[in-house]
């Protein structure tokens, strides 16, 4: 229908967007069929086969029927896109349609002429001042569009002619025929409604010809990578569209609104066909997200396999690691909240359906944290170990326990430390905040109840909470915050974190290096003692054994300067002052202390800093992971106190 194939007005009056509405409808149809069919195979079919048969042919059928299984979501998936396509496609359509329509009408009521190229023909009409003759008609071309480019229909003499030299940039008088403005007003609406319908037609059909599956009938990386390729032309295509129908702009519970009012038709339409914004958009459902989410996973697997660079593979790993979580489940139900590639990555899991639980936390990790295989074989626990505790903490209560992996954490790279996105800057915590309060008002929307909501935040993540929890209102909905693990929220005392008195609770290893960091005139002090002192060391070690001394020298006076000119400092500066405020774990902040396993020294861990990592495993901190249960089950009352620094 575009330019190419001869884009007309007749064309686009005569335009029934009901038929592309019906074919959408058609391959809607064709996309629940391969969806009820996959579950039918993995259920009744490859399920009933793997529990009651144990043997070579019955393992051999199983992995037969997975493959079918594979092929009947790939048809699922790709039909959901088509069907996405044309109701995008007849809904932009319908909106040019009416421009044109109305046009022509008015031109049909005022007796004009429209040609086959969209000019306008008016009659005569109106008297030439100099002469008293009736002004003759004439003809009017449509704007084009092209800036510069002029509209001879504006432009003519006193005699009603055209005139050239009237072009732009020389002085223009408007034909006094009144009949002229009035049919250049409808030559330029049709010429608008036609570019306007070339555009849509062009980016829907680019995105249609690449809705083309492979021949055969493997299902491998290749085939999801180049769905993931279609979703997104598809998304890209439906941009207006999407714009339009989905409230991206509007808040958490307008947008849980929105998705009530919907049929049942647009919902799956939005999931089949736009699994990465619907699965990934606060105030949507935890069942609708989960949905799109694995169905998204699946794809960005298929995008990272064809990838070699670091991070692809880092991903990558963190992506088929959590895909190995759900399909091995746990027990409670794993939901899939959110998921992408964008930065260092992204992911939401929670242990239980946030929608009706009546408890939910959300976790937000710190430094270091990514999207990988380390996040997905272990971070990922935090979570679960903390809806285990809650569930001992009240058996009569149900908990979803969330980590939150909605932002990019500040990672200990050379990279990142020279572009000042280190950890010792507020930048990923101030970027990360909105968007943890955005998902927060999400579970408020969500939950048909009233829920006790915690946020917790461990290392930095403790800071990009204590921000969120700084914006104007607070965090939403939260009743509690947990901070473990701390070097600071940005703020002074606890009431600076919009919760009442007795609210915010601490947990700070001693042994947690973490949570002493130095105030910046204490890292200043270090720095300057450090410099001084290297030096001093150097030119001693040389004059005493040359260049080998001079090395240790240096090293040994770097160490003792950086130690003396901390002391010096510290012993003038507040002792709760920390790098990012005031120490949560101080009597001045006004939190309650909870009590934590004070964990080996970092001389005693041979460098590293397990004691700023055990605060939820209950195997190694079994004091602070019943703490932290109990707080988020509502029962903070029971947890075991211990008295600020």
């Amino acid at each position: 229908m575009g330019a190419a194939s001869g884009l007309t007005w007749q064309c686009l009056r005569d335009l029934r967007p009901a038929e592309l509405t019906e074919a959408a409808d058609g391959w809607r149809a064709a996309s629940a069929f391969a969806d009820a069919a996959r579950e039918r195979v993995d259920g009744d079919m490859s399920g009933r086969l793997t529990r009651t048969q144990d043997s070579e042919s019955a393992r051999s059928a199983v992995k037969r029927l997975r493959r079918l299984s594979e092929n009947y979501h790939c048809i699922h998936t790709e039909t959901g896109l088509i069907r996405g396509t044309l109701a995008g496609l007849a809904d932009e359509l319908a909106a040019p349609q009416r421009t044109l329509r109305t046009a022509l009408a008015d031109a049909a009521s005022l007796g004009y002429t429209v040609n086959d190229n969209g000019s306008v023909d008016y009659p005569a009409g109106g008297r030439n001042e100099l002469t008293g003759d009736t002004l003759p008609g004439g003809s009017v071309t449509g704007d084009n569009g092209l800036i510069g480019a002029g509209n001879p229909g504006l432009y003519y003499d006193a005699d009603g002619m055209y005139d050239p030299a009237r072009a732009p940039g020389t002085p223009t008088l408007k034909n006094p025929n009144p009949h002229c403005a009035k049919a250049q007003d409808i030559a330029d609406r049709i010429a608008h409604a036609l570019r306007e319908a070339h555009e849509i037609d062009e980016r829907y059909s680019s995105a249609l010809n690449k809705l083309k599956a492979a021949p055969g009938l493997t299902v491998d990386s290749r085939t999801w990578a180049d769905i993931a390729s279609d979703a997104d032309a598809v998304s890209g295509a439906a941009r207006e569209y999407l714009g339009k129908e989905i409230p991206f702009e509007e808040s958490p519970a307008d947008r849980k609104e929105w998705w009530d009012h919907l049929s049942k038709e647009q919902r799956e339409e939005y999931v089949s066909a736009f699994p990465g914004l619907i699965g990934n958009l606060d105030g949507i459902p935890a069942p609708v997200r989960d949905e799109a989410n694995r169905e998204n996973l699946q794809m960005l697997i298929g995008k990272l396999e064809g990838r070699h660079d670091e991070a692809s593979r880092d991903m990558l790993g963190g992506l088929k690691g959590i895909q190995e979580r759900l399909e091995k489940g746990s027990e409670f139900p794993i939901y899939l909240l959110g998921i992408g590639d964008e930065g260092n990555g992204r992911a939401i899991i929670a242990y239980g359906n946030p929608d009706t639980a009546d408890n939910v936390s959300a976790y937000v990790p710190g430094l270091d944290t990514k999207l990988d295989a380390d996040f997905a074989g272990g971070t990922v626990n935090r979570a679960l170990h903390t809806a285990r505790g809650a569930y001992h903490a009240d058996q009569f209560s149900s908990t979803s326990s969330i980590v939150w992996l909605g932002y990019d954490a500040p990672q200990m790279t050379p990279s990142d430390l020279a572009s000042g996105r280190s950890v010792m800057f507020t930048n990923d915590a101030e970027a990360g905040a909105p968007a943890y309060n955005a998902f927060m008002a999400g579970i408020s929307a969500t939950n048909e109840g009233t829920p006790h909501i915690t946020a917790i935040g461990h290392s930095y993540g403790s800071l990009t909470v204590g921000l969120a929890a700084q914006e104007k209102g607070g965090i939403p909905g939260a009743d509690d915050i947990i901070l473990v693990g701390s070097p600071g929220t940005g703020a002074d005392n606890a009431q600076d974190l919009n919760m009442g008195e007795g609210h915010v609770f601490v947990g700070a290893a001693d042994n947690d290096i973490v949570t002493k960091l130095p105030n910046h005139n204490e890292a200043s002090g270090m720095l300057s003692g450090a410099a001084g002192g290297g030096s001093a060391g150097f030119v001693l070690g040389m004059g005493m054994a040359g260049p080998p001394g001079a090395v240790v020298g240096g090293g040994a006076g770097a160490v003792a300067g950086g130690i003396g000119s901390y002391m010096a400092q510290d012993a003038q500066t507040d002792p709760s002052e920390h790098w990012f405020g005031t120490d949560p774990a101080s009597k001045d902040f006004k939190a309650t202390r909870f009590a934590v396993d004070d964990g080996a020294t970092v001389l005693e861990d041979r460098g590293k800093m397990t004691a700023h990592s055990n605060y939820f495993d209950p195997a190694k901190d079994q004091e602070s992971a019943d703490n932290i249960a109990r707080i988020v089950a509502g029962k903070p009352g029971k947890i075991t106190e211990e008295v600020p620094r």
